[in-house]
C-alpha cells in the first residue's frame, strides 16, 4: 500500500544523494534499480563521505528503511529529527563530499557557504517535507467521484521491459483488467478489441474519452525482468484530465494476481462503484497458482486476438499448454472453447469438429467456475450455432449477460440468435448494445450491418458498413456483407467489387468466393459462375468448403433441385448457414418449395 511513508523513502534517497554525491543503487535499466530500492540495503552514507554527522546519517537511513514500520511514519517526525540536527551541528563541519582541490577564485565563495551549508540543507528537506504533507497526488490517495454513470476504458500498458519483449504481457494485463472491471454491474466498460485500436497512439486522453464516449481512462506501464514486475497505474478522469488515484507496484511476478484485483477494486473506490459480496468474492479469486501456465495463457489470448486462422490454431496450442500445466484453469478452457467457435464460425474447420471441441472445453471451464459469463457465452453459442438448441442458446445467452454485463461478444451472439429468428427489434437492440460496449470492434459494428441486411434496411446496412471500412478499408468480411447487400438492390458492378475485395483481404475464403459466384449467376454471368463452382470442387480436396453459398450459386442458375441438395447436405455438416434459412433475402425464390419448410423445421426455425 503506497502512502506517506513512500513519499518518506523518496525523501532519504534525496538526502542520500545531497551528502554523497552518489545514488544509493546503480544498474543497467530502470527497472534493476527499482528492484534494488525494493531488496537491497544501501551502503552506509558514512562509508562513502566520513564527514557526515553521525545524527544525520541515522535519519538518512532510517528514512529508507524497507519495513514502512522501522521508517518515520509521518513527515512531521522527520521535521523534528532535521530541526534538532540544525541546532546541534556546528556550521563549519563539512557535509558534502570532498571535491579536488579549489582554485584560488573559488575560495572565497567556499568558505562563505560552509556557514550556509546545512541550514540550505535542512530548508531544502523541509520544502520537501511541504510537497509530501500538502500535495494530495504525492499520497496517492484515491479521490472518489461520484457519478450516475460512471464508465471506464483502459490504454493497453506499456512495455517499459529492457528487451522491449513483453508485448504478449502487457496486453494480457490489460486484458484481465478489463474482465475483472467488466464483471461488475453498475457501469460501462470499453471491452479490449476498441482499447486495442489506442496502442502506441498519439491522441491525448481526452480525444480518446470523446472517441470511446467514457468518463475516465487507466493508462499504464509494465517493466519485467525474470521474476520482477513493476507495474504503474494511474485512473485519469476525461473532463479535467485530474488524477483520481495512482500507485506503483514493485512485486514478484507471483503478485501479478494481487495486483490485478488491487487495480480494479481502487478503480470501483474511485468511481463510487460499489461492489457486492460476491463480486468481492470472484475479484479475490485466482484464476491459476501456476505461473507457467498463466504464462501459455496469455501467449493464447494474444496469438487468438489476431483472428487469422494460422493464429486461432497457435491460440489452441498455448491454451493446451496451460491446461496440460494448470488441469483446472478455468479461463484456459474459456480461451480454447472460443478458439473452436470461431473456427466453426468462420467455417475454417468442419463444424463437426469445431463445435464438439468448443462445448466440450466449455462445460469444463464452468465445472470449474460457474461465473464466469464468457464460458456461457461459449456455451450458448454452441447451443445456436450446431445444436440449434434456440431455447437452450438464448438461456446461456441470458446467463452470460447477466454474470458480465460488459461483455460486448455476448451482446452481439444474442443478437445473433434473435435475428436467425425473425425478432429484429430485440436484436438490434443487442446489436446496439454490443457497439455501445465496443464502439470500435469491426466485428461489433459489421455485425449490427449485418443485422440490418437481414431486416432488409439496406441503405441503413451500407451506412453501417462504412462506418467499419473507415476505422479499416482491409476488413473483408465487412466488404462481404456489402457484396450481399448490393446484389439485394441490383447493384451487380458494386457487389462484384466488394465481393473480390473480401476474397482478397480473407487470403482466398472459399465462403467468400462462392458469394462471388453467386452474384456473377444474378448478374446472368453464368461462364463465370460456373467456373467459381469447378475452383470450390478442385479446393474441396486440400481445405474445408462450405456448401451453403454453393446452394446460392445453383439456386441463382436455375438449378432447384441441385440447390435443395447442396442444402441439405450443409444440414447434414451443420453448417452456420442453415441458421439463415428464416431470414436470408438469397432464399426467397425457394422458400414456396415444401422441401424449404421441411428444412426450416429441422433446422427449429418456425
Amino acid at each position: 500500500e503506497i502512502d506517506q511513508r513512500s513519499d518518506i523513502y523518496s525523501l532519504g534517497v534525496i538526502l542520500y544523494e545531497m551528502v554523497t554525491g552518489r545514488v544509493p543503487f546503480e544498474g543497467e535499466t530502470p527497472l534493476g534499480i527499482a528492484m534494488k530500492h525494493k531488496s537491497e540495503i544501501p551502503k552506509d552514507p558514512k562509508e562513502i563521505n566520513a564527514q557526515i554527522p553521525d545524527d544525520l546519517n541515522k535519519v538518512i537511513l532510517k528514512c529508507m528503511e524497507k519495513d514502512k514500520e522501522k521508517r518515520y511514519q509521518s513527515a512531521g517526525e522527520v521535521r523534528s529529527e532535521l530541526e534538532n540536527i540544525e541546532k546541534g551541528i556546528p556550521t563549519t563541519e563539512r557535509v558534502i563530499p570532498k571535491r579536488k582541490p579549489i582554485t584560488s577564485k573559488e575560495i572565497t565563495v567556499t568558505f562563505g557557504l560552509k556557514k550556509l551549508l546545512i541550514p540550505a540543507l535542512v530548508a531544502v528537506v523541509l520544502i520537501v517535507i511541504a510537497l509530501i504533507v500538502w500535495q494530495p497526488w504525492s499520497q496517492k490517495e484515491t479521490v472518489p467521484i461520484p457519478s450516475d454513470n460512471p464508465s471506464i476504458a483502459v490504454l493497453p500498458f506499456v512495455d517499459l521491459s529492457p528487451k522491449k519483449d513483453q508485448e504478449y504481457f502487457c496486453d494480457g494485463m490489460t486484458d484481465e483488467i478489463i474482465a475483472k472491471l467488466s464483471r461488475f454491474k453498475g457501469w460501462k466498460v470499453i471491452p479490449r478489441t476498441s482499447m486495442m485500436r489506442y496502442k502506441n497512439t498519439n491522441k491525448d486522453i481526452k480525444q480518446i474519452g470523446q472517441e470511446l464516449d467514457v468518463t475516465t481512462i487507466l493508462e499504464g506501464s509494465i517493466g519485467k525482468e525474470r521474476d520482477d514486475i513493476r507495474v504503474n497505474a494511474k485512473l485519469i478522469r476525461i473532463e479535467d484530465s485530474i488524477s483520481l488515484w495512482s500507485d506503483t507496484y514493485e512485486k514478484k511476478l507471483e503478485s501479478v494476481f494481487a495486483i490485478q484485483s488491487d487495480v480494479a477494486e481502487k478503480i470501483a473506490n474511485a468511481l463510487q462503484v460499489e461492489l457486492s459480496p460476491e463480486e468481492k468474492e470472484r475479484l479475490e479469486k485466482k484464476p491459476t497458482e501456476n505461473l507457467e501456465a498463466y504464462n501459455s495463457y496469455l501467449r493464447g489470448r494474444f496469438f487468438w486476438n489476431r483472428r487469422t486462422e494460422e493464429e486461432i490454431k497457435k491460440a489452441i496450442k498455448y491454451f493446451e499448454q496451460a491446461i496440460e500445466k494448470d488441469p483446472n484453469y478455468a479461463l484456459a478452457y474459456t480461451g480454447l472453447a472460443d478458439s473452436y467457435n470461431m473456427l466453426g464460425s468462420y467455417e475454417l474447420l468442419e463444424p463437426n469438429e469445431a463445435y464438439p471441441n468448443a462445448r466440450k472445453a466449455a462445460l469444463r471451464a464452468l465445472d470449474i467456475d460457474n461465473t464466469l459469463g464468457e464460458a456461457h457465452a461459449s456455451l450458448a453459442r454452441v447451443k445456436h450455432c450446431f445444436d440449434w438448441d434456440w431455447e437452450g442458446a438464448e438461456m446461456e445467452f441470458k446467463r452470460a449477460i447477466d454474470l458480465n454485463p460488459s461483455y460486448a461478444t455476448s451482446h452481439s451472439w444474442y443478437g445473433s440468435l434473435l435475428v436467425h429468428s425473425g425478432r429484429f427489434d430485440e436484436a438490434l437492440e443487442e446489436a446496439k448494445r454490443a457497439q455501445e460496449l465496443d464502439p470500435l470492434s469491426l466485428v461489433v459494428i459489421t455485425s449490427l450491418g449485418n443485422k440490418l441486411f437481414y431486416q432488409r434496411q439496406y441503405d441503413k446496412a451500407i451506412e453501417q458498413c462504412k462506418r467499419a471500412l473507415a476505422i479499416n478499408p482491409d476488413f473483408p468480411w465487412t466488404h462481404y456483407v456489402l457484396a450481399r447487400i448490393y446484389v439485394q438492390k441490383s447493384e451487380f458492378e458494386e457487389a462484384i467489387a466488394e465481393a473480390q475485395k473480401a476474397v482478397a483481404f480473407s487470403g482466398g475464403s472459399t465462403e467468400y468466393q462462392s458469394m462471388l459466384g453467386y452474384i456473377y449467376a444474378m448478374n446472368g454471368k453464368i461462364k463465370e459462375a460456373k467456373n467459381i463452382l469447378r475452383q470450390l470442387e478442385e479446393l474441396e480436396k486440400k481445405k474445408n468448403v462450405p456448401l451453403f453459398n454453393r446452394a446460392l450459386i445453383y439456386e441463382a442458375l436455375g438449378e432447384t433441385d441441385q440447390a435443395f441438395s447442396f442444402l441439405e447436405a450443409s444440414f447434414e455438416r451443420r453448417e452456420f448457414g442453415m441458421l439463415t434459412l428464416k431470414v436470408a433475402p438469397e432464399l426467397d425464390s425457394l422458400r414456396s418449395d415444401p422441401r424449404f419448410k421441411v428444412l426450416m423445421e429441422k433446422v427449429g426455425l418456425k
